[in-house]
C-alpha cells in the first residue's frame, strides 16, 4: 500500500533479526522503521527493538502493525520503551495517513502529542485492571491445582517418533477453519455467516471464490507440500513439571518441560491451572504419556511467492501465505484426530464433523510453546529436539524462536479428559523466581521472554 503511494519500501522479509533491522536503518537512512507481526513471538521481539532503538539513540518514528500486535499491546509494552514517535497502525490501509503525519513538518508534531496522550490513558486504565486483579502466591495457587482424578492413561500404540510425508493436501482441505482466513484480511466475522453479512458479505464472497480457486491450484499443482512428526513418551508430573522418560523402566529422565501455574484467584471450587496437571503425577504409580507434533504445510511457499513477486501480483503472494496457514492448521487438526482414533488411540469411537473439530468437542489438548497455557517460546527448543524436527519436517526455529517456513504448528498432545485450554495470565515475582531456578536461566533472562505476563 505504500510503495502504490509513491513509498519507497526496503522489505527485509521475516524473522529478522533486531540487529540487521537498525543497521539497514542506518546504511540506508530511512525515514521510518516498520515492524509487523503475524505470530506471537514478534510481540516480544517488537518490544527488544524499541529498546534497542533507545539504547542505539534512534529518533525516527517506529510504526507498529499485523494480526497479533493491538493498541493496547502498543501502549503498554511498546511505546513506553522509546522516546521516538511509536504508533500501532490498525491496517495496511491506514498507514499511508500514518507515514504522511510521521513525516509532515506540520502535522507530525501534533499528531505524535495526541497519540501520546491517548497511549498514556490507555497505560492508565491497563493500571487500574491489574490493580484490581488479586493473586494467589505461587505455594496457595499450587495448593488450588486441578485435581487428576482417577483416569487410567492410554498407553500409546508406538513410542519414540514417526514422520509421516505422504500427506494429500486435497485431505486437509476438509479441515480449514476459515473464521481466521477472513481475520487475516481484517474482516470481522465467522464462517459462514460472513458471507451473508449485510455489510462485507460481497466482499467475503469474492475473497471466498478467489480463495477457493487458488486451494484448486495449490492441491493440483502440488505448490506445498504437508509434512508431519510426532511422538510419544513415557511421561510424569513432579510440581509444575513434566519428566519426560527415555523408555518404559522410567528409570532414566530424559527431558524436563517447565509449565506456569494460574495466580489469579478464582471463584471457590476453580483450580489454578497448569499444563503439568493433566499429567499423572510422579508419585500416583500410574504410567502415563504425553505426546509431542510438528507440522508445516510452508514446503516450496518460497518458488511460488518469488514468482508472484516477478509478477507484481501481491493479492496472490497474501493469499498463498493466508492459505498455507490454514492449510497448516488444518494438518495440526487432522493429524490430532489421527493421534487420538489412532496412534494414541484414547478416543477410537470418537465421530465428529468439521464443526465440532474447530469447536474443539474432542477429549485431549494440543497446546502450543508461546500460546497462552505455555507461553514460554523457549521451551519449543526441548520440543524440536525430542522430534529431531528440522531434520524431519524441515522447520527452523529463529532465534526468537518463531518456526520457518512461517506456515508451521507444533505442541504437545495431552489425553486426559477434563484437559482444557486456559490462559496463565499474570504471574508474580515469586513464581518467575522459582521457574528460572527451575530452568536453570537468570531471573532477567526468564523475565526477557515472559514479559507479557508479568505481574510485578
Amino acid at each position: 500500500v505504500l510503495q502504490c503511494n509513491n513509498y519507497e519500501v526496503i522489505d527485509l522479509g521475516v524473522m529478522v533479526p533486531a540487529e540487521k533491522i537498525l543497521q539497514t536503518a542506518r546504511l540506508e537512512n530511512v525515514d521510518i522503521i516498520g515492524l509487523s507481526g503475524l505470530i506471537t513471538p514478534s510481540l516480544d521481539e517488537m518490544v527488544h527493538v524499541a529498546k534497542e532503538m533507545q539504547r542505539q539513540g534512534f529518533t525516527i518514528p517506529l510504526m507498529i502493525g499485523g494480526a497479533t500486535t493491538s493498541r493496547a499491546h502498543t501502549a503498554v509494552k511498546i511505546e513506553p520503551h522509546y522516546e521516538g514517535a511509536t504508533v500501532y497502525v490498525t491496517d495496511a490501509s491506514r498507514g499511508v495517513g500514518v507515514a504522511s503525519n510521521l513525516l509532515s513538518a506540520e502535522l507530525k508534531d501534533e499528531f505524535v502529542q495526541s497519540t501520546r496522550e491517548e497511549y498514556a490513558e490507555v497505560r492508565e486504565r491497563h493500571k487500574g485492571r491489574e490493580a484490581k486483579t488479586k493473586q494467589h502466591t505461587l505455594d496457595a495457587a499450587r495448593q488450588n491445582k486441578f485435581n487428576w482424578g482417577r483416569y487410567e492413561p492410554v498407553k500409546p500404540k508406538f513410542l519414540g517418533t514417526k514422520v509421516i510425508d505422504d500427506i494429500s493436501l486435497g485431505v486437509l482441505v476438509e479441515y480449514i477453519d476459515w473464521t481466521p482466513f477472513f481475520q487475516t484480511w481484517e474482516m470481522a466475522g465467522s464462517y459462514p455467516n460472513i458471507l451473508k453479512d449485510k455489510v462485507v458479505g460481497e466482499e467475503a464472497r469474492t475473497l471466498f471464490d478467489d480463495a477457493n480457486r487458488m486451494l484448486k491450484e495449490i492441491v493440483n499443482g502440488q505448490w506445498l507440500t504437508a509434512r508431519a512428526t510426532i511422538g510419544f513418551f513415557p511421561a510424569a508430573s513432579e510440581d509444575d513439571d513434566v519428566i519426560l522418560f527415555a523408555d518404559e523402566t522410567r528409570s532414566q529422565k530424559r527431558e524436563t518441560l517447565h509449565h506456569l501455574r494460574q495466580q489469579n484467584m478464582k471463584a471457590p471450587g476453580r483450580p489454578n491451572y497448569c499444563l503439568s496437571d493433566f499429567i499423572a503425577p510422579i508419585d500416583s504409580g500410574k504410567h502415563d504419556y504425553i505426546g509431542a507434533f510438528a507440522v508445516t504445510t510452508g514446503i516450496g511457499i518460497d518458488a511460488k511467492l518469488e514468482e508472484f513477486e516477478r509478477d507484481h501480483d501481491d493479492y496472490s503472494a497474501i493469499m498463498l501465505k493466508a492459505l498455507a496457514d490454514r492449510l497448516a492448521e488444518a494438518l495440526a487438526e487432522y493429524m490430532h484426530q489421527v493421534v487420538r482414533k489412532d496412534c494414541w488411540g484414547y478416543a477410537e469411537d470418537e465421530k465428529h464433523d468439521n464443526n465440532q473439530l474447530i469447536n474443539e468437542a474432542y477429549q485431549g489438548i494440543r497446546p502450543a510453546p508461546g500460546y497462552p497455557a505455555c507461553p514460554d517460546h523457549t521451551e519449543k527448543a526441548k520440543l524440536f529436539e525430542l522430534l529431531n524436527a528440522t531434520a524431519t519436517t524441515g522447520i527452523e526455529l529463529t532465534e526468537s524462536f518463531a518456526m520457518y517456513p512461517a506456515s508451521a504448528v507444533s505442541g504437545w498432545y495431552f489425553s486426559h479428559p477434563e484437559s482444557q485450554y486456559f490462559n496463565v495470565g499474570k504471574i508474580d515475582k515469586d513464581q518467575l523466581q522459582d521457574y528460572a531456578r527451575r530452568k536453570g536461566i537468570a531471573e532477567e533472562v526468564a523475565a526477557r521472554w515472559l514479559a507479557a505476563h508479568l505481574h510485578h
